[in-house]
């Protein structure tokens, strides 16, 4: 006898979904919120944003309340008290520059990259030693992958367009053009030399000099990577170099030496050989290739998804991969495991997922703007993980409204982890959501930006067929700078589908 079964024999009715309701989409001008969508920021989740807090006249935690104070000791404002207590001291912000060796400054150059925080991946915290990084496809131990097509930088960044982009090099603007090799094969991509006028846009060198660090990092080992990462006469050092000296001829030579370098080691397969015994891809890389994917597809078409209705289901937020990343290590999925985003938007947390993870990743969107380029990412996405020679997990995007469709109803019922970025849905439609929960399996996890079980919430007899009841709800913090529409810190959820606890109340009632 199932447990509903079981509760219905007790006298108690079964646990009733409430009638669907049929969304359906707004499509109006560009939004006017302040809150624009940068071009090249990095990829991220989708779905049901509000403007941030501020913007909505919402006010913090406590902001009613009285401050706290903390009690002063009757001497800490005498100048010998002063004097011996000790002194905070003020750490500056560090940044990695792209700079040369001492005896050559890189004063010159006019752009950083931000120093990695130590992130470990989900998978390297929580070891999958069922997963399977090397692509088997892209790289075969005795041979190189053939051509495919996929969006070259060249097509998106180059002298062509003067209004967006000038040579990056004075002394090489008749030999703008150069092929990058990847660990995957292939011909390599196609670059242009180029600086972007704007901030926003593609830079080249930039792409070029970071996928050549990541390379070195995590293909390679300590002393396979001399050659690449020697902080004195490495080939990323002199590519830095060349940039601060502004020498197109010698960023061109150890761009190419780099190429020879990788091609060699590839074809004697020792790329092959470090993949297969890695269990995990390093957060780094994993934003390298969705970074890619995104700023050669949504990038260029990124305006397109302020067209939305505020106060609907249907306004456009991005969840950060680092937030993503978090949440795949809190939910401890694995590869064999099933992943679902409903209002997957562009798709950016499906392909992450697919990628970090290596499982089978679903994801359900119904704005049709969204839509177009979750699939022009998603094609791009799976050439970059060619290129890099990953084997990513299968990734599924469904175009339609998920509450209605039956794709989406028998995935949930196989879901380990659902993602529901409910920060801007409706009441009616969370309901929708908390329906659809009872096909969840037992131990299935939900997270949301927003709790579907209310505070303080007890099991009654009167409460006693509501799906509140099956879920164990864990409140999680995020910090700043982990979503699209604000910078401040915040909270998320995750809830287990769990029924002992509503199994023990309905054996106590008898």
């Amino acid at each position: 006898m199932g447990f509903f079964d079981h509760l219905q024999a007790k006298g108690a009715t079964t646990i009733k979904p409430q009638s669907t309701i049929r969304r359906t989409i707004v499509t109006t001008g560009a939004s006017q919120s302040s809150n624009k969508a940068k071009r090249t920021a990095p990829p991220v989740h989708e779905r049901a944003v509000p403007m941030a807090n501020n913007d909505r006249g919402l006010k913090p935690r406590n902001a009613n309340g009285p401050k706290p104070t903390r009690p002063k000791s009757p001497s800490a404002d005498t100048p010998s008290a002063r004097a011996q207590m000790p002194k905070k001291r003020r750490v500056a912000a560090v940044q990695q520059r792209l700079s040369s060796s001492s005896d050559d400054s890189d004063e010159s150059i006019d752009f950083t990259v931000a120093k990695r925080a130590k992130t470990t991946s989900t998978a390297k915290s929580h070891e999958d030693l069922n997963r399977q990084v090397r692509s088997a496809t892209a790289l075969p131990s005795t041979a190189s992958a053939g051509d495919f097509p996929f969006v070259h930088a060249a097509d998106i960044a180059s002298a062509d367009k003067s209004n967006k982009f000038t040579p990056a090099f004075q002394d090489d603007v008749d030999q703008m053009a150069l092929r990058l090799q990847y660990p995957g094969g292939g011909p390599g991509e196609r670059y242009e030399l180029v600086r972007p006028k704007d901030g926003e846009d593609m830079d080249p060198l930039r792409d070029i000099v970071e996928v050549v660090e990541i390379v070195s990092k995590y293909y390679l080992t300590e002393s396979q990577a001399k050659p690449f990462l020697d902080e004195n006469d490495g080939i990323h050092r002199k590519l830095r170099r060349a940039v601060a000296r502004g020498s197109g001829d010698e960023f061109r030579r150890e761009v190419e030496g780099y190429n020879e370098a990788i091609v060699a080691l590839r074809d004697e397969g020792i790329i092959s050989e470090n993949l297969d015994k890695m269990h995990s891809i390093p957060l780094p890389l994993v934003e390298r290739i969705l970074t890619q994917a995104y700023s050669r597809t949504v990038s260029l078409k990124v305006d397109s998804l302020k067209k939305y209705e505020n106060g609907t289901d249907n306004v456009y937020g991005e969840l950060l991969p680092r937030l993503i990343s978090k949440i795949f290590q809190e939910t401890d999925i694995r590869s064999d495991h099933v992943f679902v985003d409903l209002g997957s938007g562009v798709g950016n947390v499906v392909l992450q997922a697919a990628l970090e993870i290596g499982c089978e990743s679903w994801g359900c969107e119904m704005m049709d703007n969204a839509c177009d380029l979750a699939e022009l990412q998603q094609a791009e996405f799976e050439a970059r993980c060619r290129l890099w020679g990953i084997r990513a997990g299968s990734s599924h995007l469904v175009r339609g409204d998920f509450v209605m469709s039956p794709e989406i109803g028998k995935v949930l019922q196989r879901a380990d982890v659902l993602l529901v970025n409910n920060q801007a849905f409706t009441p009616s439609l969370n309901m929708s959501l908390m329906n659809m929960f009872l096909d969840l399996k037992e131990g299935c996890r939900i997270v949301s930006l927003k709790s579907f079980v209310p505070h303080d919430h007890k099991i009654t007899a009167r409460n006693l067929n509501s799906p509140v009841n099956l879920l164990e709800v864990e409140t999680k913090p995020y910090y700043s700078n982990c979503v699209s529409w604000t910078n401040a810190p915040g909270s998320y959820c995750i809830a287990k589908k769990d029924s002992r606890k509503l199994r023990a109340f309905a054996k106590r009632l008898g």
